[in-house]
């Protein structure tokens, strides 16, 4: 529907028609949440056998030793090598952590703040900077701003960042580095392009401390038999020699259990080494147990990629159904993106109406992400952008949810285009 086109008079008609609908729903008392990219129970239930007690055996690592004792900081053998498959790397650069990549990210920058990252600490450096494809992840913005650290949008479209933006801001020395999804991005499902990642791998920052937060959470995490392809961020920076700009952080979250996965990070050699030798300070080891039972239920990449088909088969239905709901409502008022993978489905209603839209949906019982939480400060410029994320409700709560959000993202943008025709 192109509301522009329709008048006065007949605009006034829909509003009163959805205003009808609005207080049907709002009369119900739902309890929908859509905000959080957590897998749904279905999900959870495909790595039951993973609790099995018989699958850890004699609790043995391949070396011989205990995975219930303290030892191997960097993680035990047989989990390096998973994870090396996993992102296509040496197992010599992989380090194995807890559960989360975020707590990564948050010790790196915290280590890089006191002891620096092969300079002076950044703490000592006056105000530091950050690059911030936008939309982009609302923790990675919260992460940088926890340590004051100043963030810049860059704007992304389908081939990823706007490089020629990257490339002149990382003339600022200033500027001490990006974070970013790189497949699958959050919220809008894109995959930077093999031109992109090679432009990435090229950059010559003024910052000689430069890091690329490479979150790469999303990696396995496909919706469709032709999946998007990433191309290998270290194979490319060995090109340039500038592998060690480079921390790419994966975790099992959304693979097996998003409280109780393993998180690993890949990185140059002159990085791991730095990394290695404060984790010998701050732990012994992490959970080992956990990485054992990992590797003994998923053996190799092909049972990871095996396993997330089983993911596929529950979540493509659910992605399909809210897009489908956009097509038959929304077409012509709002735009959003059909990703080829990830968790999340980027909405862009009419300029000035998101934040209406989600307290709309919100007063008539469906929680979505907060208006502005993909942009750096809680601020979307446009007020457009919502991230929708469609794993975690049942498939008759996503429905009821998403028929609500659309009766919400044109109730906002009638009344929109109304007050602005008055003035």
């Amino acid at each position: 529907m192109n509301l522009a086109s329709l008048s006065d008079e007949q605009l006034n008609a829909r509003l009163a028609a959805l205003n009808d609908r609005y207080d049907a729903y709002a009369a119900l008392g739902l309890s929908l949440n859509m905000a959080r990219g957590k897998p749904g129970r279905l999900q959870l239930n495909l790595c039951n056998g993973m609790l099995d007690p018989a699958l850890l055996g004699d609790y043995l690592i391949s070396d011989g030793s205990e995975s219930r004792n303290y030892g191997l900081v960097e993680g035990i053998p047989e989990c390096r090598q998973l994870f090396a498959e996993l992102m296509d790397v040496d197992p010599a650069n992989v380090i194995i952590f807890g559960n989360s990549s975020l707590a990564i990210m948050y010790d790196l920058i915290a280590q890089y703040m006191t002891f620096g990252a092969g300079d002076t600490p950044w703490s000592r450096q006056g105000k530091l900077k950050f690059l911030c494809p936008v939309p982009g992840y609302d923790r990675h913005f919260a992460i940088l701003a926890h340590f004051g650290i100043e963030m810049i949008a860059i704007p992304m479209d389908e081939t990823g960042p706007d490089m020629d933006a990257v490339e002149a801001y990382v003339q600022d020395p200033a500027v001490k580095g990006l974070i970013c999804v790189p497949m699958y991005s959050n919220p809008t499902g894109y995959t930077f392009s093999d031109e992109t990642v090679r432009r990435f791998a090229a950059l010559r920052p003024a910052a000689p401390d430069f890091r690329v937060f490479w979150d790469n959470a999303y990696c396995v995490h496909h919706l469709s038999d032709t999946p998007d392809r990433l191309l290998n961020i270290f194979k490319v920076a060995r090109e340039y020699g500038t592998e060690d700009h480079f921390i790419e952080v994966v975790s099992t979250s959304k693979i097996s259990f998003p409280g109780a996965g393993v998180a690993a990070l890949a990185a140059s050699a002159t990085n791991v080494a730095a990394i290695l030798e404060r984790m010998k300070i701050q732990i012994i080891c992490h959970d080992k147990v956990n990485q054992l039972r990992h590797v003994r239920y998923f053996k190799n990449l092909d049972g990871i990629l095996a396993h997330m088909k089983k993911h596929q088969a529950l979540l493509v239905p659910n992605f399909n159904a809210v897009l489908e709901a956009f097509e038959a409502n929304l077409t012509g008022i709002a735009t959003w993106t059909k990703p080829n993978g990830g968790y999340f489905i980027s909405l862009n209603v009419p300029d000035g109406c998101a934040k209406r839209t989600v307290a709309l949906c919100k007063a008539a019982g469906v929680t979505l992400t907060g208006a502005g939480a993909t942009y750096p400060y809680g601020k979307d410029p446009a007020d457009r952008n919502i991230r929708i994320a469609p794993t975690f409700p049942s498939r008759d709560e996503l429905c009821k949810a998403v028929e609500i959000l659309c009766v919400c993202v044109e109730k906002a943008a009638v009344e929109k285009m109304l007050s602005d025709r008055s003035k």
